[in-house]
C-alpha cells in the first residue's frame, strides 16, 4: 500500500526583494515524513494557483503550518494596523474555505500556530494581534536577547515555556494520556473569541487558548497554538499528535480505497 499524502500549505514570500515564492518550513515536512509516516506534498497558499476541490481529490489530509504573517483582521471584523503586519491574504483566502471543506468532508486537518488561528477564524471566531497586551497575559513571543534580536539558539527559542491544562476526558487528554502538558511558545497573535463551532481543549495558565477541536467534525480536526512540528521525533507530546494525525489519515485513505 502506498503512503498517504498530506498537503502542506505554503506561505507567500518575496525572495531577494523581487521574486515571489511559496515556502514551507522543512521541519513540517520532516514531521510528516518521519513521524506521521506519510508523503508531504507542498501546495501554494493562493487560490489563484490552488483549487480546493482538485487538491482534496489527491491528498488524504491537510497540515496548516505556522507562519510569520498574521491572519488579516477583516475576516473577524477588526481594523488592520501596520504594526501587526505582515499579512498573507492569499493564504487567508485559501485556508479558510479549505478548513470548512476538510471538516465537512471528514478529511483530517491539523492546524499549528497560524493554522490553529485560521481554524478558529473559519469557525466564526476572532483573534487578538498581541495577546501579551491583554491584562494578566504573559509574553508568548519567542525569546530575544537584550539587544532585541531573536535568540540565536533554536533549543532556547523552541524550549517548553509554559503549561497547558487540558480539558478532562477531552480528545487531547485521552490522546496524550495526561491533563497537563508543557509546550513551546512563539506567537504574538492568539484567540480572542472562540468560534461557535470550536471547543477549547487546552488553556495556558494565563488563560490563553492553546488547543482546540471542531465540534462534531466527522474526521480529525485539531489545532494547537504551539509549534508541534519542531521536535515530534523526540518530544512525546508532539510525537503523539503527529502519530494520531497519521492514523487518521491512513484510516481516511483506507475508507476511500
Amino acid at each position: 500500500m502506498t503512503k498517504p499524502v498530506i498537503g502542506v500549505i505554503g506561505n507567500s514570500f518575496i525572495v531577494e526583494d523581487r521574486f515571489a515564492a511559496q515556502l514551507v518550513g522543512e521541519r513540517n515536512l520532516q514531521a510528516i515524513a518521519e513521524v506521521t509516516d506519510a508523503l508531504p506534498m507542498m501546495f501554494a497558499g493562493n487560490p489563484k494557483i490552488t483549487d480546493i476541490d482538485s487538491l482534496l481529490s489527491v491528498v488524504d489530509g491537510i497540515l496548516l503550518t505556522g507562519a510569520r504573517a498574521n491572519v488579516h483582521p477583516r475576516y473577524f471584523k477588526m481594523e488592520p494596523d501596520v504594526s501587526h503586519e505582515p499579512y498573507d491574504e492569499n493564504r487567508d483566502s485559501l485556508a479558510l474555505p479549505l478548513i470548512d471543506a476538510c471538516v465537512e468532508r471528514g478529511i483530517p486537518v491539523f492546524g499549528i500556530c497560524r493554522g490553529f488561528q485560521e481554524m478558529n477564524v473559519a469557525a466564526g471566531g476572532s483573534l487578538h494581534p498581541e495577546i501579551r497586551t491583554l491584562p494578566g497575559r504573559m509574553n508568548h513571543r519567542m525569546p530575544r536577547l537584550e539587544t532585541g534580536e531573536i535568540h540565536p539558539d533554536p533549543a532556547v527559542v523552541f524550549a517548553d515555556r509554559h503549561e497547558v491544562q487540558l480539558l478532562p476526558d477531552g480528545v487531547f487528554a485521552k490522546l496524550l494520556g495526561k491533563d497537563t502538558i508543557r509546550v513551546n511558545s512563539l506567537h504574538g497573535q492568539g484567540i480572542l473569541q472562540l468560534g461557535e463551532r470550536i471547543i477549547a481543549e487546552g488553556v495556558a495558565e494565563d488563560g490563553t487558548i492553546e488547543a482546540i477541536r471542531f465540534k462534531e467534525a466527522p474526521g480529525f480536526a485539531l489545532g494547537v497554538q504551539w509549534h508541534a512540528e519542531y521536535d515530534p521525533q523526540t518530544n512525546p507530546i508532539n510525537r503523539a499528535l503527529f502519530q494520531a494525525f497519521g492514523e487518521a489519515v491512513r484510516a481516511r485513505k483506507t475508507q476511500q480505497a
